[in-house]
């Protein structure tokens, strides 16, 4: 905050408060304690505050409670569970005065990080600090440790290979208008990108070219209900802050919900997400064409963003990774669909209401529960709160979670193929109707965190962290970004990527030096992220992924010479790689005018878009969050995923590595990326593994820069790791091959780093 913005602070907040003697009232509940009471004394007069506490390490705030409004003596009562992989000394604690110009630190308490290393229950009264260190005004304080997404016009079956069946030579939305006619309920949420128009003589497409516009007109005069659904903040922000979340953030959700077969003459729900957009350039095949088929699969589908239009360029080949998903947890799917649903439709509620139609109410969502026919949780899906709210409190319907049926499982649990699936999100207070906003008891049973402002769903980061701690032999990753920890990064710490992903990798593979026992971590992501890797927005992106890296490579290096394991390198336990095509095309011209060197070269990346991760076989992780902090904060692009395993197909039953499915579908991915499927694959924690895959893809970079044969597609990620796990460019790919770009990425003064982190 700079000095004007902060004397203009202080002048409306001591204009604004009440100066009467007791003026405020009690906002936290409980009587008068030596506990801080943000109440300040001016004279014969109490101004009182707004006050809420952080929770800090350096570079990152971990915890935030909920804002107390006008609270003489504050009690948050709240309950929070933390991960935390951070150098720290002390854990602090702010008690903060928030207001319209921002939050005035009001004191400060620090716990020390070996107290609460040492496990205890850490309890008392604690001396509160004022923020440049002198005793405060309060001595103590008392800290107690459907379908989302879609573009009408996409082809949905490509090269069949037996009959198509009805309809299944339209397009997605044809297909859709078409099972509407027949009775079907169809409902469509889409990300509604502010950048984009289509009104009177404004038309365009947008940043992200999603084609909203173009899907809502499609449909306009059709049975389909299609809702185009902007990132709305919650009201709770302050003005500035709903419009950083509304311009910059995004609905990133990928789900499809329909009714399907189930035993008897029933119906049953599945559910479809992961990477996988609805719209153009997505499909593809394991063979990731370039320049074949342009003419015949790909004429209308031709989508690559590093290249202006009109230039010859190979097509962008797309790598995803999705999933279908049936029984209990489909219908955990189904209920963030209807959240969702509700809150993006409330301003349709609350127009029919000012039109005087005060009995409507929106019956597109289906209530299955109603429908015998239709397999469903047998409690009711809302319940209404409002006999335990206190008299100040205004009703609230909240999404209660129902228990397990049953009748909805699809195996027993004896039968060697049944799957435990859980579904995870990143999605605040402001984008769904169903959280309990004022009752923080049941958000706490939900899992749920009450912040200063929201009520967050941060569970995908969670199981993410939860996934890579019960680790014991391997992690293998894609995803289409990977920056993250920047509070340990060798510069720019306070960039606000705060996500733990890659430290919680790097502290493993710590963990695993120091109890001399091997493991390892793949990671793939695209060569660069979508676009031209020259433009600053790349550039600012791959900075933070470079930054990201060398914070890893650093850190397992520290532990090595620590071990004294000079033999050993950081690579051998974490790499990163990228996956690329080189494809014949001899007798085209390749010297013509608006030709790309890419086209002349005959080589192109592969775009690595899938957000999963593989644990040991035995555990996968799979949704639409990016490893980056807009997809895991839970407060800024909404996500969906699921986190599955096979109980009869672990370590801990079989005393082995395991063979279901998660292993297979690892070994179909290493297939495809490796060209060839060695015994050492099977053990992926191996050193021997471990070179291997890192021979195919030194040898297929180099390929891949020459003119030689590359064998399957991975590469080498374009950077070299030095013994003290310091890292560069290889040494002649300082910038990307035939479009340019450094690999390393450069930093840019000119846009928020909210933007690319």
């Amino acid at each position: 905050m700079d000095v004007v913005s902060e004397r203009l602070r202080l002048c409306l907040s001591a204009c604004s408060r009440p100066g009467g003697p007791g003026g405020g009232g009690g906002g936290g509940g409980g009587g008068p304690s030596p506990a801080a009471s943000p109440g300040r004394r001016h004279g014969k007069k109490i101004v009182t505050s707004d006050p809420y506490v952080t929770v800090s390490v350096p570079q990152a705030t971990i915890a935030r409670t909920r804002v107390l409004k006008n609270a003489k003596n504050p009690k948050w009562d709240q309950r929070f569970r933390v991960a935390l992989a951070h150098p720290v000394i002390h854990l602090e604690f702010r008690v903060k005065d928030d207001d319209v110009f921002g939050a005035e630190v009001i004191g400060i308490v620090k716990i020390p990080a070996r107290d609460i290393a040492a496990g205890g229950v850490i309890s008392g009264w604690f001396a509160v600090s004022g923020p440049a260190g002198e005793a405060g005004h309060r001595p103590r304080a008392r800290p107690e440790i459907h379908a989302c997404g879609e573009e009408p016009g996409l082809p949905l079956v490509r090269e069949p290979t037996r009959p198509l069946p009805r309809g299944g030579d339209l397009t997605l939305g044809e297909l859709l208008k078409y099972k509407s006619e027949e009775g079907v309920r169809v409902l469509l949420l889409i990300w509604d990108d502010k950048t984009s128009h289509d009104k009177y003589f404004i038309k365009t497409g947008g940043v992200m070219q999603t084609h909203d516009e173009e899907t809502r007109k499609f449909f306009k005069h059709s049975s389909v209900n299609c809702v185009l659904a902007p990132r709305y903040a919650s009201s709770k922000l302050g003005i500035i802050k709903q419009q950083v979340v509304g311009t910059m953030f995004t609905h990133h959700q990928k789900c499809v919900l329909v009714d399907t077969q189930a035993p008897g003459n029933y119906r049953k729900i599945t559910a479809f997400i992961g990477g996988i957009d609805l719209c153009d350039g997505r499909y593809d095949t394991p063979e990731h064409r370039l320049f074949r088929d342009l003419d015949t699969v790909f004429k209308e589908d031709f989508h690559n963003p590093t290249f202006p239009a009109g230039m010859k360029a190979p097509r962008q080949p797309w790598h995803d990774l999705h999933c279908r998903i049936e029984g209990p947890a489909a219908y955990d799917v189904l209920i963030n669909f209807e959240q969702r649903w509700r809150k993006a439709t409330r301003w349709k509620e609350f127009s029919l209401f000012v039109k005087g139609k005060k009995h409507w109410h929106d019956d597109s969502l289906i209530k299955i529960g109603r429908i015998s026919w239709i397999l469903s949780p047998t409690s009711t899906d809302t319940y209404d709160s409002t006999t335990s709210l206190s008299k100040d409190d205004s009703s609230e319907q909240i999404t209660k979670v129902p228990e397990d049926n049953p009748n909805l499982y699809v195996s027993k649990e004896d039968d060697s193929n049944n799957w435990h699936v859980q579904i995870f999100r990143s999605i605040d207070s402001g984008s769904v109707k169903g959280f309990p906003t004022k009752r923080k008891d049941i958000a706490e049973k939900q899992n749920l965190l009450v912040t200063k402002d929201l009520v967050v769903d941060r569970s995908i980061q969670t199981a993410y962290i939860q996934a890579i701690r019960s680790a014991q032999h391997f992690v293998y990753i894609e995803n289409q970004y990977f920056l993250g920890s920047s509070y340990a990064w060798p510069s720019y710490v306070d960039a606000g990527a705060d996500n733990l992903i890659p430290m919680e990798l790097a502290l493993k593979i710590t963990s695993k030096i120091r109890a001399n026992e091997r493991f390892a971590v793949y990671i793939v992501i695209p060569m660069w992220p979508e676009g031209d890797p020259k433009s600053a927005t790349v550039q600012e992106i791959l900075f933070w992924q470079n930054q990201t890296m060398q914070m890893m490579y650093q850190v397992v290096a520290l532990e090595l010479k620590q071990m004294q394991l000079t033999d050993s390198h950081p690579r051998d336990y974490l790499n990163f790689y990228c996956l690329g095509k080189r494809e014949d095309i001899s007798g085209q011209p390749s010297s013509a005018n608006g030709v790309s060197e890419a086209y002349k070269s005959q080589r192109f990346m592969i775009y690595v878009h899938a957000k999963g991760m593989v644990v040991d076989d035995e555990y996968v992780l799979l949704g639409s969050a990016n490893i980056n902090q807009r997809s895991l904060a839970g407060t800024k692009d909404t996500e969906i995923a699921m986190g599955a395993y096979q109980q009869h197909h672990t370590w801990a039953l079989k005393k082995r590595p395991p063979r279901g499915q998660v292993y297979g579908y690892r070994m179909s991915l290493w297939a495809e990326h490796l060209g060839e499927l060695e015994e050492c694959f099977n053990q992926p924690g191996s050193l021997e593994c471990v070179k291997k895959v890192n021979e195919i893809a030194d040898n297929n970079w180099n390929n891949y820069m020459g003119k030689g044969s590359v064998q399957g597609h991975l590469l080498r990620y374009p950077i070299q790791v030095d013994q003290d796990g310091n890292i560069g460019p290889l040494q002649g790919s300082e910038e990307f091959p035939d479009v340019g770009g450094k690999v390393v990425g450069s930093h840019s003064n000119t846009m928020p780093d909210v933007l690319t982190t």
